[in-house]
This record gives structure tokens, C-alpha cells and sequence, in this order.
């Protein structure tokens, strides 16, 4: 008898099934939820908040000065209510805060990676349309991890080097010389990235890429990426080196 109560008991605990739902299928895996867009946002805010403390005031600054501004232009022009003012500059002060933050995330995201090896590679990732990055390195010192990045767009061919220049000069020179044996037509461009003299920043690397003066069509520039794939190119990585590792997260820094 007890057993037969204890049975009545546990099926009476068991939830009902509805007639028209499917039994759950044995060792079927629960699929993992993607954080929400706020998880995300208050995420990118903590990232930022611990490299740039400055952040959390600057937002508000920007957020309640928006507001004044409002407030004011809506005393000044008729139908003069106050209402309008806040309804007008909350929306736009809280999208100037978020647009701050974007930008400082960006900031703190390169300061991470900055004189890390692979930092090179993981800003050329971001680089926008146009231009074609090869994520593994074109040369690599596997012994001091200098590495030099190639990089193919209408400016033609741009070399980014991670290394002191002294250091790095001879990768560059024989990659430059064994990509004009095959395209001496195509100019080269050598970005040594880095804080030294003459070197660019990891975080306006981009930048300084898009900036660059146009030398090649669409279809060149499809047709000089042929050429280099056609050589091949496999060279090991040196350990510690992982572009993926330290890639900025550029979608998160936007909130998307």
C-alpha cells in the first residue's frame, strides 16, 4: 500500500501534459539564450567603466545637458511647455550618453589589446568594406613574434608591421620584395604600428588605413588578391599569437 501511494503521489507532483504537445525527446539539448541587447549594454558599460572611471559622469553630463538644452529652446519657442522640452531631450540625451559610450568602449576595447601579440591583426579584422585581410600573418620572426600583416584595398597593398622598426624592417623588405616580382605595378604601403616615432596607435590604425589615396579599381583589387592566394602563403603562427583572442567586439561596443 505504501507503494502504491508513494506512485499516486510523484504522478500527481508531475506536470501535465497538454494533449497536443510533443514529449520532450531523450538527450535533447536545451538551446543556450543569447544575452539580451540590455545584458549586452550594461556589459559594455562595466568593460568601460573599469579603463575609463570618467565614463560614468561623462554620460551623465551629457545625458542632463541635452535635457537643459531642451528645456530651454522648449520656454522659448511657443507653444513654451516644459512637457514638450522633457519629451524631446530625454530621448536625445539618453542616445548621446549611448553614443559616448560607444565611442569610449571602442577606446577601451584597443587599450586591452594594445602591445599584446596579434593586436595588429585583431584591429585589421574590423577594417570595413573593401578591403581584404588575410588573419594569418604574410611574415612572421618566430623567435622575437614580429609579425607583418598584409592587407589588399583600392590603396593598393598595405603592410602593418608589430615590432620595433629596427626589428621588423627585414620582414618587411622581403615580403615587399617578393610581392614586386609578381605585381611590380601595385604600390605598397608600410604602416608600422606601435607608440613609437612614426608608428600608429593599434586604435587609429583604421583610420589611417581609410585614409589612404585610392590607386586600384574593384576588380583590381579582386584580381591582386588572386595573384597573392596563387602563391600561397602558410606560415606558422608563433604561440601567443591569436587575432581571434584579440579581436575588439565593434557590434557590442554599438550596442547591437
Amino acid at each position: 500500500m505504501a507503494k502504491s501511494t508513494d506512485s499516486a503521489h510523484a504522478a500527481a507532483d508531475k506536470p501535465k501534459r497538454s494533449l497536443f504537445n510533443r514529449a520532450p525527446k531523450d538527450g535533447a539539448k536545451k538551446k543556450e539564450k543569447k544575452p539580451g541587447r540590455l545584458k549586452q549594454m550594461v556589459d559594455i558599460f562595466k568593460m568601460t567603466r573599469r579603463h575609463d572611471p570618467m565614463v560614468t559622469w561623462l554620460m551623465l553630463g551629457i545625458f542632463f545637458g541635452v535635457i537643459l538644452v531642451a528645456l530651454l529652446v522648449s520656454l522659448l519657442v511657443p507653444p513654451h511647455s516644459w512637457i514638450n522640452g522633457l519629451l524631446i531631450g530625454i530621448p536625445l540625451g539618453l542616445l548621446g550618453a549611448l553614443l559616448l559610450m560607444s565611442r569610449r568602449a571602442e577606446r577601451a576595447a584597443y587599450a586591452q589589446i594594445e602591445g599584446k601579440p596579434g593586436a595588429a591583426g585583431a584591429a585589421l579584422s574590423s577594417l570595413k568594406k573593401g578591403w581584404i585581410f588575410d588573419e594569418q600573418p604574410a611574415a612572421v620572426n618566430p623567435r622575437t613574434q614580429d609579425v607583418v600583416f598584409r592587407a589588399i584595398g583600392k590603396a593598393g597593398i598595405v603592410l602593418v608591421t608589430e615590432g620595433p622598426s629596427t626589428r621588423v624592417k627585414g620582414l618587411v623588405d622581403a615580403e615587399r620584395r617578393r610581392l614586386t616580382r609578381i605585381l611590380p605595378n601595385v604600390a605598397i604601403t608600410v604602416i608600422e604600428t606601435g607608440k613609437g616615432d612614426g608608428q600608429v596607435p593599434i586604435a587609429k590604425l583604421t583610420k589611417k588605413m581609410n585614409k589612404l589615396k585610392g590607386e586600384l579599381t574593384k576588380v583590381e583589387v579582386g584580381a591582386v588578391n588572386k595573384r597573392i592566394s596563387s602563391m600561397g602563403n602558410k606560415l606558422p603562427i608563433p604561440k601567443g599569437i591569436d587575432p581571434y583572442k584579440a579581436r575588439p567586439d565593434r557590434k557590442a561596443a554599438r550596442g547591437r
